[in-house]
């Protein structure tokens, strides 16, 4: 009996051990109506072989109400409310988390409808990759031209195209290569990362886990194989390491540290360190964890570390390499584009809380130089923003704060706007100047 629970023991720390290795890549899907998300995502899920028995039954047992006939309704697995299953969308952004043996995996399924722009957003503040769905049949439409906008716009640098339904027009190699260069043709008005394009049938399978022999045309990855091998961004930075302060720990007088994620970059004992926004200087006495403490640590590590001066730091300041303190500019005011999120519209009177990281300060809206039409990619002046509508604003503070622009880091470039009195999120915003 011993022996067998060490077994089950070593089994689970072995398991651990692996799980712990493996990177992570955090996805958003985003396309037109009725283009196939949830679909996608079930089918990843199913074809990789990560579906409870309970769940599976679950979702065969739908196909009498499915429009699909005798095909069970794989949309189920991620579909979470009601409402949507029964009307054939998505409305919530739904989650899930999955791992294959190379990779751990979070996919996030947008809505696709415009007025629920604001929920793309928020999947999108965290992905590295977005997976934009197309329809064969229908090639770009307006609500496709937007995603890709938005996408543009909050700086995913990896996307993949996925034109779906292959099936329906009859794994056509001509309808693939016709909707690539509408989709290139478009995207040279917009700041694309790089893109690849696959074929794929998510009703089906074809080219979603395993390669197709319906499209022998193409000679490239499947989509999960492609998503286990495309490389993550690396923030492992040579502009030296950044920790904005989450919590300042004093439990005696003896010890005072302050604690956070390291947003980028590597820290080692000794290393200098500048506080921002007040400038003052120290340098790194200890690093310490709950695991002990370090001679270093690195991007994504939660830490504390204890600097040998008391200096003045509160929640909100931002420690960074004093080499490279220069590079962040302290400001009070600058120019960022902003997703209305709220039903009360913008008023250009009305004083914000603004939170970056763990800074907040007080903010106002000074100026709106225009409003975008994500549909057409037009410009028109504007005095307000309603819910789901992007502008491009001037933005005061009422204390400095360190800033950077999003292209450039996008913990220093991205920040929510709250009401004060309702405490209701109504703007996300991305820096520009």
């Amino acid at each position: 009996m011993t022996h067998s629970r060490e077994l089950i023991k070593n089994d689970i720390q072995l398991y651990l051990k692996e799980h712990e290795q493996k990177t992570q890549l955090k996805i958003l899907t985003c396309g037109s109506v009725d283009d196939g998300k949830s679909t996608l995502i079930g089918r990843l899920l199913h074809d990789s072989k990560l579906i409870y028995e309970d769940q599976l039954s679950a979702i065969k047992n739908t196909h009498k109400n499915s429009q699909d006939g005798v095909e069970f309704d794989l949309a189920h697995l991620v579909d979470g409310l009601q409402a949507e299953r029964e009307q054939g969308i998505t409305i919530d952004v739904a989650y899930r988390y999955f791992s294959t043996s190379k990779r751990k995996f979070i996919i996030a399924d947008t809505p696709g409808h415009e007025q629920y722009t604001r929920n793309m957003v928020t999947g999108a503040s965290n992905s590295d990759l977005a997976v934009i769905l197309i329809d064969a049949r229908k090639g770009l439409t307006t609500q496709t031209k937007r995603h890709a906008y938005l996408v543009s716009l909050l700086g995913i640098n990896q996307i993949v195209v996925a034109i779906n339904k292959m099936d329906l027009v009859n794994y056509d190699k001509n309808v693939f290569n016709g909707i690539k260069d509408d989709f290139l043709s478009f995207a040279t008005k917009l700041r694309l990362g790089k893109t690849n394009f696959i074929p794929i049938s998510a009703l089906k399978g074809d080219n979603v886990v395993n390669s197709s022999e319906n499209m022998s045309w193409f000679n490239k990855l499947a989509l999960l194989p492609f998503l286990e091998e495309v490389k993550l961004p690396n923030n492992q930075s040579n502009d030296g390491f950044q920790l904005p302060v989450q919590y300042v720990n004093r439990p005696n007088a003896d010890f005072r540290g302050y604690c956070g994620t390291l947003n980028q970059g590597t820290v080692k004992v000794g290393d200098s360190v500048t506080v921002l926004p007040s400038g003052l200087d120290s340098t790194i006495e200890r690093i310490v964890t709950a695991d002990g403490d370090l001679e270093n640590a690195h991007a994504g590590m939660a830490i504390t570390l204890t600097l040998a001066s008391e200096i003045d730091i509160s929640r909100g300041d931002l420690l960074v390499h004093s080499k490279k303190s220069s590079a962040i500019t302290k400001q009070t005011k600058f120019q960022s584009h902003v997703v209305w999120m709220d039903q009360e519209p913008l008023s250009m009177n009305q004083t914000y809380e603004l939170i970056m990281g763990h800074k907040r300060v007080n903010a106002k809206v000074s100026n709106i130089h225009h409003r975008i039409d994500v549909n057409t990619l037009g410009k028109s002046l504007a005095k307000s923003l309603n819910l789901n509508e992007i502008g491009y604003l001037d933005i005061e503070l009422d204390s400095l704060m360190p800033i950077e622009e999003f292209s450039n880091n996008k913990k220093l470039g991205s920040f929510i706007l709250i009401d004060k009195i309702s405490n209701a999120t109504v703007a996300a915003g991305i820096i520009n100047s």
